[in-house]
């Protein structure tokens, strides 16, 4: 399964209204920020999972829970050739959550094998 076969199968997330940080300065001592694509979770409403680049043949993707989303921040959309418009956030997290960092690739012999 390609990424573009993983972004076609999950669901658009649509970004909820979070409070705006009293200052930033006191959210980055809290939180850490993670830009990308947000997508429903395809099996857990509890998780979301934001991709980083979604037009790009290698990216990868991360998984967090939403209780640990503090804050969202809208980001210029990303167009492609086709005009399909993709949402792109930056999602604050809290500090020492648990996250999933996902590389999905394509599984292919690397060379001749040598016996």
């Amino acid at each position: 399964m390609t990424i573009k076969n993983f972004l076609q199968e999950t669901k658009k997330f649509e970004i909820e209204a979070y409070k705006s940080p009293k200052d930033y300065r006191s959210l980055s001592q809290t939180h850490v920020p993670f830009s990308g694509s947000p997508q429903k979770h395809p099996y857990d409403l509890k998780k979301i999972i934001l991709v980083t680049d979604p037009y790009c043949p290698n990216t990868f993707y991360y998984e967090f829970k939403t209780d640990d989303i503090s804050y969202i921040e809208e980001l210029p959309n990303i167009v492609n050739p086709d005009g399909k418009t993709i949402t792109m956030a930056r999602i604050w997290i809290k500090k020492r959550s648990i996250g999933v960092r996902c590389s999905p690739f394509q599984v292919e012999d690397i060379g001749p094998t040598v016996r």
